[in-house]
């Protein structure tokens, strides 16, 4: 089991919407692809700041002219990073939008998280349109 922090705009109450699951812990679509994971989730600020820190790096690696080891070491640190942080950044995104943060439920996968999320909340739950 997961855990998942639950973030929910209380306005509208549209399921597909306003209900938002998001996991604790490592991100590995992020790790291999970090501006295309950013940009698919929505996170259009998140996207443009990795792409300028991924430039930057690469202008930095170019300026120092590291051999080929440390240009690795690098590209793999950036990765790392943004693979760590960014399930938080996309809470803050969320955040940013009028989301707040409802609940933290384990779960096998987003989608049980929600339920769960709902099954402790029945009045939440009645008030969703289907």
């Amino acid at each position: 089991m997961r855990l998942y922090t639950v973030h929910l705009r209380r306005h509208g109450l549209d399921p597909d919407r306003d209900l938002v699951a998001v996991k604790e812990g490592f991100c590995w679509p992020a790790f291999f692809f970090s501006v295309l994971w950013a940009l698919g989730n929505g996170l259009w600020q998140v996207g443009l700041a990795l792409l300028v820190a991924q430039a930057a790096i690469g202008g930095a690696i170019a300026l120092l002219g590291l051999d080929p080891l440390s240009q690795a070491a690098a590209s793999l640190g950036m990765a790392v990073i943004v693979g760590m942080l960014a399930n938080d950044l996309r809470r803050w995104t969320l955040g940013r939008r009028g989301f707040d943060e409802a609940a933290v439920v384990a779960g096998g996968d987003a989608d049980a998280a929600l339920g769960r999320f709902l099954e402790d909340t029945p009045r939440l739950a009645a008030d969703l349109r289907p």
